[in-house]
Formats: C-alpha cells, sequence, structure tokens
C-alpha cells in the first residue's frame, strides 16, 4: 500500500509542474499578442505624426523605416504565437500489473 502511495505521489508532483509550465507558455502567448496588437495600434500615431511633419525640413525621420521595423517586430511575434508548441515527450506504457 505503501507503495502506491509513493506512485501517486511521485506522478502527481511530476504532472503539477507540467501544468504551471502549460500555463506560463499560454500567458507568454497572450503577452505577446497583446504587444502584437499595441504594435498595430501605433499606425494611428504615425500617420499623426507623419501628416504634421515639416516637408522641406533638411533633417527628416523617416516613417517607412520606423514601419518596416514595427512590421518585422510585428511578424516575429506572429511567427512565434502560431509556431506549433513542442510535441510532448513519449512515456513506455504503464505495466498495470503489479502483482507477482
Amino acid at each position: 500500500m505503501r507503495t502506491v502511495h509513493l506512485l501517486i505521489v511521485g506522478l502527481l508532483s511530476t504532472a503539477l509542474p507540467m501544468q504551471s509550465a502549460i500555463a506560463d507558455a499560454d500567458a507568454e502567448r497572450e503577452a505577446l499578442a497583446r504587444i502584437a496588437h499595441e504594435l498595430d495600434a501605433l499606425e494611428a500615431l504615425i500617420r499623426k505624426a507623419e501628416s504634421q511633419a515639416e516637408p522641406d525640413a533638411r533633417i527628416r525621420f523617416r516613417y517607412d523605416w520606423l514601419r518596416q521595423d514595427l512590421s518585422r517586430m510585428q511578424q516575429g511575434i506572429q511567427d512565434h504565437i502560431n509556431a506549433p508548441r513542442t510535441e510532448p515527450r513519449t512515456f513506455p506504457p504503464l505495466r498495470g500489473d503489479y502483482r507477482r
């Protein structure tokens, strides 16, 4: 009976950290999705700043470069979010019969 109890405790102690790792991965994906959304929301601010820029200024801000960099960041975040999660490891099947 003690052996069965130890097996159950051992199994639960390995399963619980895996649950928190899955929750952490979900939380990370959610946070990254929020970042991607915020990057997308910056477009309105960029358009406003660009419309207020002095057209004859000697040194001009390169809004096209800013958009390219933001797009590259957003694409990298989306690629990570959309990437398949790692496959779970396989374990040998349990024996099931513990009697000799």
